[in-house]
């Protein structure tokens, strides 16, 4: 019972601007990388506006970078695989990379090194360059 009273004091006390201010923050962050995600689309000839609905949407995302890594669909099972899905990530990412004329390496740092991900991930999609091959 005191540890219930505890648990109430404690979530009384964080105010209401917090939370508000964490769920914009993060739909924010989760709106520019889908558009960073379409805006890498648009360089494999996509239009940007379906390409944005497709990055926002959750699921439908991964079938789009699916699509821009020329891998079949069904790979979407193996990224519900533990460890597996790691892999799959990385060649996804190595394969969009190297259809961009950036090199295989850059699919692992955005696949695996945090923070580095970010600024790799960054460069292919404002930096200059469009796909070898559209989609």
């Amino acid at each position: 019972m005191e540890e219930e009273m505890v648990m109430k004091m404690q979530v009384d006390q964080v105010p209401a601007g917090v939370s508000a201010g964490m769920i914009i923050f993060w739909v924010v962050f989760y709106l520019f990388f889908a558009y960073c995600i379409a805006r890498l689309a648009k360089k494999f000839g996509m239009p940007i506006g379906k390409a944005f609905v497709w990055a926002v949407i959750p699921i439908a995302n991964v079938f789009l970078l699916l699509k821009l890594a020329a891998k079949p669909y069904w790979w979407f099972v193996l990224l519900l695989i533990p460890i597996v899905n790691i892999v799959i990530t990385v060649l996804i990412w190595m394969s969009i990379c190297e259809r961009m004329s950036k090199p295989g390496w850059w699919g692992i740092m955005i696949g695996l090194v945090p923070f580095a991900n970010i600024v790799f991930f960054l460069m292919l999609v404002f930096g200059k360059g469009e796909a070898t091959v559209k989609v």
